[in-house]
């Protein structure tokens, strides 16, 4: 494990071989069907975009839900209006078409509901702020940026130069200060 300090602490980074056992926690809610190469090959269609190994092999152990309280957050350098020092990761969107939860193939209704730029995919959010796949400097089918939308304030702040890392940035939510900000309008 290496690591690197957000303010006065030292937060350890895992190995992304080490985020997959644990990763989810083990609520089904949010939960699609297995994740089948056909649907990934219907989902990279539909959005346009080649989705990154590292975000199809996580899905593969578990095609969305919730995420474990050892990954539940990501530390920031900078203040966003969710907290001073990180952003809340608590579950990942499936790739699927289940009914009554946000999914991955709902990104380009969202993307126009919501104001945010293109080509992104939605991971995680409530609409007022998104984690997304960032495609805008790699084009549709580089390897994304991951990056921090706040629709309420029109900011953005880019969190990892690709999937793996953020996943390898992932850590307890429990850890920070109690700094944390409820979300807008939630």
């Amino acid at each position: 494990m290496a690591g690197f300090c957000v303010g006065h602490t030292m937060l350890a980074v895992t190995r992304f071989d080490e985020v997959g056992p644990s990763f989810w926690n083990g609520n089904e809610y949010g939960v699609q069907p297995s994740l089948t190469e056909g649907t990934v090959r219907d989902a990279e269609l539909r959005l346009g975009v080649s989705l990154p190994a590292s975000l199809l092999s996580v899905l593969r152990v578990q095609n969305g839900g919730g995420v474990a309280a050892a990954w539940n957050a990501f530390p920031t350098r900078m203040p966003t209006s969710w907290s001073k020092n990180h952003v809340p990761f608590d579950e990942l969107m499936g790739i699927g078409e289940r009914e009554r939860t946000t999914l991955v193939l709902d990104t380009p209704y969202l993307v126009e509901e919501w104001g945010l730029p293109s080509p992104i995919v939605l991971l995680s959010g409530d609409g007022h702020c998104w984690i997304a796949l960032d495609y805008r400097a790699c084009g549709r089918h580089g390897e994304p940026t991951v990056t921090w939308f706040d629709t309420d304030t029109d900011t953005e702040l880019a969190l990892a130069t690709d999937f793996q890392s953020f996943l390898e940035g992932l850590v307890p939510a429990d850890g920070f200060d109690s700094g944390v900000q409820p979300a807008p309008g939630g």
